[in-house]
């Protein structure tokens, strides 16, 4: 299996068994590579275009390729060196050092690098005020340390009086003073009030959902490096390609999901959308973060078909975003 997707990654041509055995020289018949790609093909991990043809990878064959089979490469030691190089010879401001590694990924990647700025705000709670409006219904309005307001209705299971409301908003307002999304998924409330849960739930996914990066910069590089891959020569394709780069909203949602709101660091491998993002589904993402999740997070990622070099990509993409943060890191610090 991971011979057959590096040997798509670099020909983007449909993979056949006797092209196997007679590149990599295997020491086994073309019909045993075809039995074996025939079981590869009967878990979904393959596909055969056209009849007579090759096979090629599915969405799921490159998750199982980058979850099992493509291991924890590095960077070779003077490619790090070079790109080391590159960022000590740029002038010691974050934005040039943004500018470099969008620069940097579509080089060494040969993808579209989506790079942001650093996002400092973090989303607190202030204040909650639960008003009572008709019936079950209540009114929520919630108060974020930057002083954002967010109200939304709520149908409650019962109907509660104004005052049995007021008790459980000075409840949570005792609870929740000050804390973001992390910490209020630690607190564990009193099991005997549903309703109380109920609201508190509210609070949480209104601080969750606004730890977005919103408003800061956006790098972008390497546009033409995708648009020239042959998955995009149709112009219908090269148009949702070009929609995706520049869908701002997309890219906060992307990100907020997979960094923000993630407890897993690291670097994140979305393949085809993950069956979430439909405008995904012809191509992949790597990303990772950058920065210091208490204090500041900013994001390094890059786009490219489903035929994407994957080892190369995770690999750019991790030591560029541990080279930024050890650079701001030591900015800081100096």
């Amino acid at each position: 299996m991971a011979l057959l997707v590096r040997d798509y990654v670099d020909t983007a041509e449909p993979i056949s068994s006797g092209r196997l055995v007679k590149n990599y020289q295997l020491d086994f018949s073309p019909a045993t590579a075809r039995n074996e790609m025939a079981i590869l093909e009967s878990k979904g991990f393959l596909y055969q275009p056209y009849t007579s043809a090759g096979r090629v990878p599915t969405k799921d064959g490159y998750r199982y390729y980058v979850r099992e089979l493509m291991g924890e490469n590095r960077l070779p030691a003077h490619v790090q060196e070079m790109i080391r190089h590159q960022f000590y010879q740029a002038r010691h401001d974050v934005d040039d050092w943004l500018t470099l590694s969008a620069s940097v990924l579509a080089q060494h990647c040969g993808g579209a690098a989506i790079v942001t700025s650093l996002h400092t705000e973090k989303a607190r709670f202030k204040h909650l005020a639960l008003l009572a409006t008709r019936g079950r219904q209540v009114l929520v309005v919630i108060v974020l340390n930057s002083g954002e307001v967010h109200q939304q209705t709520l149908v409650l299971e019962e109907t509660l009086t104004q005052d049995q409301l007021n008790g459980f908003a000075d409840r949570i307002n005792q609870l929740a003073a000050g804390l973001d999304a992390r910490d209020l998924a630690e607190i564990e409330l009193e099991p005997r009030y549903p309703t109380l849960e109920t609201i508190f739930r509210v609070v949480q996914q209104t601080i969750r959902s606004s730890e977005v990066v919103v408003a800061g910069e956006l790098y972008r590089d390497g546009l033409t490096n995708m648009l020239s891959e042959p998955e995009f020569s149709e112009p219908q394709k090269a148009k949702q390609t070009l929609e995706i780069f520049e869908d701002r909203a997309l890219v906060d949602d992307l990100l907020s999901k997979t960094i923000f709101e993630s407890e897993v660091s690291g670097v994140h491998v979305i393949i085809g959308g993950e069956d979430i993002w439909k405008q995904l589904e012809e191509t992949s993402l790597i990303l990772a973060s950058y920065g210091a999740r208490d204090q500041a997070l900013g994001a390094v990622g890059i786009l490219g078909p489903l035929r994407m070099p994957y080892s190369r990509g995770v690999s750019t993409v991790r030591f560029v975003s541990e080279l930024i943060s050890e650079l701001i890191s030591e900015s800081m610090s100096s």
